[in-house]
């Protein structure tokens, strides 16, 4: 990399630390033989080693075991950059100032006998003094240190399990991704080329562009509206601030896959660092890197959003046509599924444990589709979301896309037109940027170029998502104080089952069925769902409990013969965003609470449960509060037939103990988000929401919001159908009124 982030001092620590996080282990039979209990796979053919059709015999299982024990993080191909990208363009301002800060303090003798109680700095101190220094940070009395701790940690697991060679030869992983994938062409798009400003222009005379509508963002809700309106025969500019890619980039590798398709590059994370949180950004957004599942708004969700919060729209007939209309058009169904090793599982085990299991629509053009790689991009456009429907119908209407496009802010004027507006929306203005190279796709040559482009439109619609629109509305100048608040973030710790067999768990559709007995624990519709996540190691093995060097190694190493399981919570309470006051990137204000964290724990101990009728070994969950459950392994036999089954002693005291540390400690827990909502809401008032039941920004005329951050509350389930039906109910209504005027207008010109 041109310039680094890390001074040499501060790189030894980071390299000490690295390779107490994911050591070499010195080789023995006893170590060996604790990685390599099955075969192991070949990565350039997937034949088993020793029976290549070449003739050339691949290595032996100890073999590949060997190489993954004597692997060190800091001696992997690409890990110095990883750190460097990861400090410079992911972790915020103020983050990077304080884990830098702890690096010098622990490169220095004053500040290692201050915070380690030795003088010595310790990439000088031996591994073992090394161990119990960096496990100790995690306990340490000063919780600057102690957050410090946990993210470099978790750097440090997400670097391993992206770069590490070792690991997919161990586990039997090709690098040739599914081989259940079927590649296909998907949708093709063209995007607006600016020219570089040029000296008669002025190095600041943006390009200029005059549309109808301008939309702010190509995901779910984006996409729904730029369809409607331009079927509609307005003339329509999609701007989205990431790329686009063919579909036979997909899926991209988990490296690329981060830096291209995910919101600060797959790095984003609450202010206290106990939540990972997955948002979209490419083209598409959400909808290119989310699974398949499909859930619509449910009965008693839209009836509080009707009568709590005041909008009636979410009990109309009208709204209820919304969402039937964009399901159509996705295919969503689900007599198709073909359910991978983990969904069935969950259908097994609940049917014998008494839980109401049942499939979950996929958004699949009511087709077969068994990949877990979507999350990566869907090589087989199979899946149905925005890039492969609602854009590509916006396309054939006439709408015009740019890419690489930021918005710095929305245009205002004076009020035009609505009573009680204070302006009126007139376009965008941003930062164009062409795309001559980009992180792991080199599709272009060429100097890359950046053009100040102004759009002056009738309507402007923001959908940068729950993250982005509430930090654009900001920038623009807007100051209700409701605006990047009320953060919902359906909060989620994830557990892993693990078996005696292989069982290739990344292989096949991430989530196709749902467990919704626990959904409405508290009579207001707040609890969990239990659903299955994607397992493929980079996606699961970083939410793990990190104790020491050596057990984390042996546990990845099990990953092979896992199944997963994810308690997702309906948050009651809620965060905020808020731009970094140094470089305005999105910050999320947000600590699951102890309300919320009962309810998950209820969630993991049904998970426990299954796991346990299911024959599995192990029970892991991502708190490291919450000791491993080892379960009898399958060929013993139960001491006696009343302890049988659920009433298992070793189950029945784990389930006390885990009911005992409620709640649980957020700072030893990994959470995770893949659902953002709620920071423009809805609502009936200026006094108490963002946007109107028009979704409509109050006091702007032609401004609205179309993405998730208009729900009034957290959805409860995967927020994909209602955001996209309450876009299309939106840009319907934003066409009528469209329509009126220029009847109006001419009229008034007769």
């Amino acid at each position: 990399m041109s310039e680094t982030v890390l001074k040499p001092h501060q790189w030894e620590v980071i390299q000490a630390f690295a390779d107490i996080a994911v050591p070499s282990i010195p080789l023995n039979a006893n170590a060996v033989s604790s990685v390599c209990q099955l075969p192991a796979v070949s990565q350039e053919d997937g034949t088993t080693p020793g029976n290549s059709d070449s003739g050339n015999p691949r290595a032996s299982p100890s073999t590949y075991a060997e190489q993954y024990l004597e692997e060190s993080l800091s001696s992997l191909d690409g890990f110095q950059d990883f750190i460097e990208r990861v400090f410079g363009q992911y972790i915020h301002p103020e983050g990077r100032k304080g884990i830098l800060f702890i690096l010098d303090a622990l490169s220095s003798r004053a500040g290692s006998l201050l915070l380690t109680g030795s003088a010595t700095p310790i990439h000088r101190q031996p591994d073992k003094a090394r161990e119990r220094i960096f496990q100790g940070m995690r306990n340490s009395r000063l919780p600057p240190v102690r957050l410090v701790s946990r993210v470099l940690i978790l750097i440090f697991k997400r670097a391993w399990t992206t770069l590490s060679p070792s690991m997919p030869a161990l586990l039997g992983l090709s690098t040739a991704t599914s081989v259940h994938l079927k590649r296909a062409e998907g949708a093709h798009y063209e995007f607006l080329q600016f020219p570089a400003a040029t000296a008669a222009d002025g190095e600041e005379e943006p390009a200029s562009i005059d549309t109808d509508i301008v939309i702010v963002g190509s995901g779910c809700g984006g996409s729904v509206a730029a369809k409607n309106l331009a079927d509609a025969g307005y003339r329509v500019v999609v701007v989205e601030k990431s790329y686009n890619f063919p579909t036979s980039a997909f899926p991209m590798t988990p490296l690329a896959g981060n830096a291209n398709l995910y919101e600060n590059g797959g790095f984003l994370a609450t202010d206290d660092g106990n939540m990972a949180v997955l948002a979209g950004s490419s083209w598409g957004g959400g909808g290119t890197i989310n699974w398949s599942a499909s859930l619509a708004p449910q009965g008693y969700l839209r009836e509080e959003w009707s009568t709590k919060h005041g909008l009636e729209m979410f009990t109309s007939r009208g709204f209820q046509e919304c969402v039937e209309r964009v399901c159509e058009r996705m295919g969503v169904d689900d007599s198709m599924i073909e359910h991978s090793f983990g969904n069935q599982l969950v259908l097994s085990a609940a049917q014998k444990l008494g839980y109401n299991a049942k499939p979950v629509p996929q958004n699949t053009g009511n087709g077969k589709h068994y990949c877990g790689h979507c999350h990566l991009g869907c090589a087989s456009a199979m899946k149905k979301g925005p890039r492969e429907t609602f854009l590509a119908d916006a396309a054939q209407s006439g709408a015009v896309f740019i890419e690489g496009f930021d918005v710095h802010k929305v245009i205002l004027g004076p009020r035009t037109r609505r009573a009680g507006a204070n302006a009126t929306a007139i376009g965008i203005e941003g930062t164009w940027t062409s795309r001559a190279f980009h992180f792991g796709e080199n599709q272009e040559s060429g100097p890359r170029v950046r053009r100040r482009v102004e759009i002056r439109s009738k309507r402007v619609i923001v959908a940068c998502g729950s993250l982005q629109s509430p930090l654009l509305l900001r920038r623009s100048g807007l100051r209700n104080p409701h605006i990047g608040r009320h953060l919902y973030l359906h909060p989620v710790l994830a557990s892993v089952a693990v078996f005696d067999r292989d069982v290739h768990p990344w292989e096949g559709s991430a989530l196709t069925t749902v467990i919704s007995d626990w959904e409405n624990v508290d009579g207001h519709g707040h609890g969990i769902k239990i659903e299955t996540p994607a397992m493929l190691p980079s996606t699961v093995l970083p939410l793990l409990p990190w104790h020491s060097g050596a057990e984390f190694k042996v546990l990845a190493s099990k990953m092979g013969r896992m199944a997963g399981f994810i308690s997702l919570c309906r948050d009651r309470d809620s965060g905020r965003v808020y731009p970094d006051p140094t470089d305005g990137r999105c910050r999320i204000e947000y600590t699951t609470s102890n309300f919320d964290k009962q309810h998950l724990i209820e969630g993991l101990i049904a998970c426990a449960k299954m796991a346990h009728v299911s024959g599995a070994t192990e029970y892991h969950t991502t708190s490291s509060q919450i000791p491993p459950l080892l379960m009898r392994s399958s060929g013993e036999e139960d001491s006696s037939p009343s302890q049988g089954g659920l009433n298992d002693p070793a189950l029945q005291n784990w389930i006390s103990t885990v009911r005992s540390l409620a709640p649980l400690n957020n700072e030893k827990a990994v959470f995770a988000s893949a659902h953002q909502m709620g920071t423009c809401r809805m609502g009936t008032s200026p006094r108490h929401s963002v946007v109107d039941p028009d979704a409509q920004v109050w006091g702007v005329d032609g401004l609205y919001v179309c993405d998730a951050s208009v729900f009034p509350s957290a959805s409860g389930a995967n927020p994909m159908v209602t955001n996209m039906a309450i876009a299309d109910w939106t840009s319907r209504r934003i066409a009528v009124i469209l329509r009126e005027e220029m009847t109006a207008n001419l009229r008034g010109n007769l």
